[in-house]
C-alpha cells in the first residue's frame, strides 16, 4: 500500500487492487481505507482532515437522552454483524451506500478473523440500529452505520463510544467529516496529526465488551 502522505487533494492514495484481508489490514493500520465509486476502479484514500470521535467527547441531544431513557433498547457487539452489513447495504446511493457484494463479503471474512466488529441495537428481538467497522489496535475506524427507528445510529455510536473508552480504546476515526457526525462531537485533524496518533495506538490491546446491555446506562450524568 503507498504511502498515505503522497494522497491527491482529494485524498486518493491508490486506485485498484484486491480486498483480502491481508491488503484490508494493511491498508487501515496505515490510515488508508476503500471507498468504491460507481464505474471507476477501487479507490483507496486516506483524507486530509480526518474526522475523529474522541470517545469521551460524544454529545448527546436533549431529545438523544430521553430515547436512551425511556425506550427500553438494548445493546450487543458481534452478535449479527452479517444482519448490520446487510442493512448498511440496502440504504440507497443517494445517502452515500457503496457496499457491494464484494466489499461486504471482505469485511464478513475481516470479522471472521477478528479485526471486523458491529454494534447492534435492539428493540425486543428486532434490529433497530447498528454500525460496523474495522479495529486496529486503540483505533477503531467505522465504516458506515443504520437506522430502522429515530435515533437507531446515533444509539449505536454512543454506545460505541461508551464501550471503547471503558476498554481503552483512544479513538474512533469516522473517516471523513460530516454536519452530523460534527453534531455529535467529531472534530477534524489535519492527516500528518492523524496518522502520527494512529501508529502510536494501532498495537495496543484492546478488548471490547461484547454483553448486552441496556441503553439506558448511556445516559449522561449531570
Amino acid at each position: 500500500m503507498p504511502d498515505p502522505t503522497l494522497a491527491d487533494p482529494n485524498g486518493v492514495v491508490a486506485v485498484g487492487g484486491d480486498l483480502d484481508a491481508a491488503t484490508l489490514v494493511d491498508a487501515y493500520r496505515r490510515g488508508i481505507f476503500p471507498w468504491p465509486h460507481s464505474g471507476v476502479p477501487l479507490p483507496w484514500f486516506s483524507p486530509d482532515p480526518r474526522s475523529v470521535l474522541w470517545p469521551d467527547g460524544v454529545r448527546v441531544s436533549k431529545s438523544l437522552r430521553q430515547r436512551l431513557r425511556r425506550s427500553g433498547w438494548v445493546t450487543t457487539v458481534d452478535a449479527a454483524f452479517e444482519a448490520v452489513i446487510s442493512a448498511c447495504a440496502e440504504r440507497p446511493w443517494r445517502e452515500g451506500t457503496w457496499i457491494s457484494r464484494s466489499m461486504r463479503h471482505a469485511y464478513g471474512r475481516l470479522h471472521r478473523l477478528g479485526w471486523a466488529h458491529s454494534v447492534e441495537v435492539w428493540d425486543g428481538r428486532r434490529l433497530v440500529g447498528g454500525l460496523y467497522g474495522v479495529r486496529v489496535g486503540g483505533c477503531f475506524t467505522g465504516e458506515s452505520m443504520f437506522h430502522r427507528s429515530t435515533d437507531g445510529s446515533k444509539v449505536a455510536l454512543v454506545d460505541l463510544c461508551r464501550r471503547w473508552a471503558d476498554a481503552g480504546g483512544v479513538m474512533i476515526d469516522v473517516q471523513l467529516p460530516t454536519e452530523h457526525l460534527a453534531s455529535m462531537g467529531a472534530v477534524e485533524v489535519d492527516r500528518d496529526g492523524f496518522l502520527a496518533k494512529l501508529a502510536a495506538v494501532r498495537d495496543k490491546v484492546v478488548y471490547v465488551d461484547t454483553g448486552e446491555r441496556p441503553v439506558s446506562r448511556l445516559v449522561p450524568v449531570r
